[in-house]
């Protein structure tokens, strides 16, 4: 079984996509998400996140996704209630009240921040790393350090992730209880951080040595051998793409909310 933001093998179109074309998609889906007010966009990026995700068999994690990012946005969408006193008064409060306004722009941080995070996740699970960091390299002329240190972020957080879950386990087999609220938890895991971070510089240090060895300093952008040329699917997914993001500068424009 896959792990957090490993690649995932599939022959769905979006396994297929140039991964130049993945990212520029998945971006200018995220520009809509943020520029546009209306709902029904929002709704339209959904549908087309979920339709991607169940194309590429990536439904049952899409769904784990969207939880998680809807719970974190629900705190967003909270202080946003409680501080914008904005359209027709539903609830007054000590400082301000709660309005019509308010409620929608509540609901809209949830949906924006939902509809923006599933094109970013499934690139991550349909692309190699090594294929975006080249082809950002080949096609895009990003210097190769810069796409290296992206790629590395990336990959260097299910590592830490599965480092911290065997911390835990170890923890749990000396008869620590981690089950409990999350206040609980979260007291039992700060120390466990400074194993982590231990744990995390040699990885970093052991990677940095390894590609000083592999001549990481002279690489340049002819280095690779593998071409990343697009394909008029491509085109006409920037395109569609293009399209999502004039609705929502227009439907901005014209303050349109549903």
């Amino acid at each position: 079984m896959n792990g957090f933001l490993e690649y995932v093998p599939g022959d769905s179109f979006l396994h297929k996509m140039n991964p130049v074309a993945k990212l520029a998609v998945a971006l200018l889906m995220v520009f809509a998400c943020f520029i546009t007010p209306s709902f029904m966009v929002l709704g339209l990026i959904l549908v087309i996140d979920f339709f991607m995700a169940y194309s590429c068999g990536m439904i049952k994690q899409t769904l784990g996704l969207s939880k998680a990012v809807a719970g974190f946005s629900v705190i967003l969408a909270l202080i946003a209630l409680l501080s914008t006193p904005e359209g027709l008064l539903l609830v007054a409060l000590p400082w301000g009240y709660i309005g019509s306004e308010s409620v929608l722009a509540a609901i809209r941080i949830v949906l924006r921040l939902v509809a923006a995070a599933v094109p970013l996740f499934l690139v991550f699970y349909v692309t190699k790393l090594n294929d975006l960091a080249n082809s950002l390299v080949k096609v895009c002329h990003v210097p190769y350090k810069y796409a290296f240190v992206f790629t590395s972020t990336v990959h260097f957080i299910p590592v830490f992730m599965n480092d911290m879950a065997g911390i835990m386990e170890a923890q749990t087999a000396r008869g620590v209880e981690f089950d409990g609220g999350f206040l609980k938890k979260l007291r039992l895991m700060v120390p466990l951080c400074v194993p982590l971070l231990v744990s995390s510089v040699r990885k970093t240090n052991s990677a940095a040595i390894a590609a000083e060895v592999r001549g990481f300093n002279l690489r340049t952008r002819t280095s690779g051998y593998k071409e990343y040329p697009f394909v008029a699917s491509d085109y006409l997914y920037m395109l569609f793409a293009l399209l999502l993001l004039a609705a929502s500068i227009v439907s901005s424009a014209l303050g349109v909310l549903f």
